[in-house]
């Protein structure tokens, strides 16, 4: 549910000085002093302590003296109308939940921060609240009418662009039914209204308050304010939750509109108010996942039919991780969108792709860090991700990039239902207000990564969407094999499955896999076995004895990156009878011991393949047969390529029937 920033947003330009109108002649000069005594800027207080470090000192003389030198973001208007009673935009109060700046406060003309006490009153839906403060100046309030004629004059009154409090004119063109059931009316009025208006007074040429500016128009200046009879008729003591909530998760195609209904009371501190809220919240989005995956959960991937063809076809020996997904069709698939690919120093690199709101990356460690390092310490992590140029602050008309981004606030171990150990971390981007949620999931030759961009309040239900998205999450185990003897060696960090296969390697002597569904070995005759070899094991989900489980189903190794010579050892299942004639067609090949796997060599894209069956427990009514290939660059003979198959074949074992 969390929007994910495109671009960082730059700390907001404050200007605090005397109130100005714009072609405002109609308002009488007289009621300035009231208006501008009774109109604050809502502002947080900005981070003193910054976790990142950058290339060089940031240029702040680049930016205005103001925005330099101020301690606080502007963040919106609000305004006074009672004794010690205010009102902005509920969206305003709420940009302080989860939020990395200081808690919204009110900050005069003159330069005085006020704190807010109390909530008195507050609706998700109209979008407003109303409040106390601490130490309150007691401003004259403005007065109020609740019966606004259309086509009048009004005024916005706002800390537009964070610029300091104006003034703009224009009319109360119209009335328009809000979107879902027509409860109330909105305020159409022609003014101007920028970012920080939010949450201003709308006034009629006497200086009353008709609005609250709630909403700028997208696509015309007509813009949107709520009428301040609506916030005065407002049952007091109360916060009320009722607003239509769209949740979207990225391995469906479809959205639920739900609404959120939920009610507490009030006044409460702000804080308390805050705590309230996220759990009604976040209760909300664990609801939503809930609905999301129940809708036909015997469909819900590897379950039902539409889950065959990744099933019984699929080899899941990729190293970018992919997405399974369902499609608009209802059929399952595997998603992978790649990007980029990014060097790092000493052979590293990251392989960058990206899916609807979620980052996926396959970052390959370089050959100076050990993997014990790179597990255990997120700094090492941070920067690595950090050295890919992805992470810059704008300051000014400069764009300085980060270089570390510090410390993680929360470094913990999710386990997925797989099994699967991925290490949650997330850090955080003070300067713009965002947290940089990642799962990261050991794979021999580094990570295999999700990352997404949190806004504030957000962080809950953005990492709440990433555990539910690494059960649907597909990635091969590949890397040479210094980098596996490095990797089995974090046994706390391994999948559940990998506690039952045992790799050895004797450089030069001999390579050996065992699990409980095959054992393996072969010696340099066949093929080298040195630090560089590569080994890949797809490991991915497969049809078991009537459920589906994470294991291996593949093993393929090659005597080193560059050598096109390669084993390959892959797991196949019968097909159900309901599937395509290409399923059976595969499977009756290999099951009748027919072309490719009769042990005949052949030549396709210019290599030279050999195949057979593995192992003398397979017969023909087994539902489970592995197959054996040898593949040998160029064209080879059968008396070249025959022998291969025979080493390869003398010490397989299947052990699963």
């Amino acid at each position: 549910m969390a929007l994910i920033p495109v671009r960082w947003i730059a700390a907001l330009v404050i200007s605090l000085g005397a109130l100005s109108t714009a072609s405002a002649a109609s308002l009488d000069a007289g009621l300035l002093p009231k208006i501008q005594g009774a109109t604050f800027e809502v502002v947080a207080a900005k981070p003193v302590n910054d976790p990142l470090t950058y290339e060089k000192p940031l240029p702040l003389d680049l930016l205005p003296f103001q925005e330099r030198n101020d301690k606080y973001h502007s963040i919106g208007t609000a305004f006074a109308i009672g004794h010690n009673r205010y009102v902005t935009a509920g969206h305003v109060l709420l940009a302080g939940v989860d939020s990395l700046w200081g808690a919204p406060s009110l900050r005069d003309a003159s330069g005085h921060v006020y704190a807010i006490d109390k909530v008195e009153k507050f609706d998700l839906r109209r979008d407003f609240v109303v409040f106390s403060l601490t130490g309150d100046p007691a401003p004259s309030p403005l007065d109020v009418d609740t019966k606004p004629v259309l086509n009048q004059e009004v005024y916005a009154v706002g800390n537009a662009l964070g610029t300091g409090v104006v003034i703009r004119d224009g009319l109360y063109t119209s009335d328009t039914p809000e979107q879902e059931s027509g409860a109330w009316k909105w305020m159409r009025f022609s003014a101007a209204a920028s970012p920080g208006n939010s949450g201003g007074p709308l006034l009629n040429k006497e200086g009353k308050v008709i609005g609250v500016v709630l909403m700028k128009s997208a696509n015309e200046n007509l813009n949107y304010a709520l009428q301040i009879g609506d916030v005065l008729n407002a049952p007091s003591g109360q916060a009320v939750l009722d607003r239509r909530v769209p949740y979207q998760l990225d391995i469906f195609n479809t959205t639920l509109s739900n609404q959120i209904k939920s009610q507490f009371a009030l006044p409460l501190g702000l804080s308390e108010f805050f705590t309230e809220y996220q759990k009604r919240f976040d209760g909300y989005v664990d609801a939503q996942l809930k609905e999301i995956l129940a809708k036909d959960a015997d469909k819900l991937f590897p379950h039902g039919e539409s889950s065959n063809r990744l099933l019984y076809g699929e080899s899941w020996t990729n190293t970018l991780p992919g997405l399974i997904a369902r499609s608009s069709t209802g059929e399952w698939g595997l998603n992978i969108k790649e990007g980029n690919r990014m060097s790092l120093p000493a052979n590293g690199y990251v392989q960058a792709g990206v899916l609807n709101r979620t980052f996926f990356f396959h970052l390959r460690r370089p050959d100076t860090l050990p993997a014990s390092k790179l597990y255990s310490d997120p700094l090492a992590l941070a920067e690595l991700l950090c050295k890919l140029g992805i992470f810059m602050r704008p300051v000014g008309s400069e764009q300085i990039r980060i270089t570390s981004l510090g410390k993680p606030v929360t470094d913990t171990v999710y386990t997925d239902q797989w099994q699967r150990r991925w290490q949650l971390r997330v850090w955080a981007l003070p300067f713009a207000n965002t947290k940089v949620v990642t799962y990261s999931l050991p794979v021999p030759d580094g990570y295999a990564m999700l990352m997404r961009f949190a806004m504030p309040g957000n962080s809950y239900d953005t990492m709440a969407d990433m555990r539910v998205l690494t059960d649907f999450v597909a990635v091969g185990y590949d890397g040479t094999l210094a980098q596996w003897k490095d990797y089995l060696q974090n046994t706390s960090l391994l999948p559940g499955a990998f506690k039952d296969i045992h790799i050895d390697i004797d450089y030069q002597h001999r390579f050996s896999y065992a699990s409980k569904r095959l054992t393996f070995a072969f010696a340099p005759d066949l093929q080298k076995i040195e630090p560089d070899s590569v080994l890949t094991l797809g490991a991915g989900f497969l049809p078991d004895h009537g459920k589906v489980v994470w294991d291996v189903n593949t093993l393929s190794m090659r005597a080193s990156q560059q050598d096109p010579d390669r084993l390959h050892i892959e797991r196949n299942v019968a097909p159900p009878t309901d599937m395509d004639d290409s399923f059976k067609s595969y499977w009756d090949k290999l099951q009748k011991r027919r072309h490719p796997y009769e042990g005949v060599a052949y030549t396709t894209d210019g290599e030279t393949n050999i195949a057979a069956p593995a192992g003398d427990g397979q017969n023909a009514s087994s539902n489970v047969l592995y197959s054996v290939f040898y593949v040998m660059a160029g064209t080879q003979s059968q008396d070249t390529m025959k022998p291969k198959l025979d080493l390869l074949l003398k010490d397989i074992q299947i052990k699963e029937h």
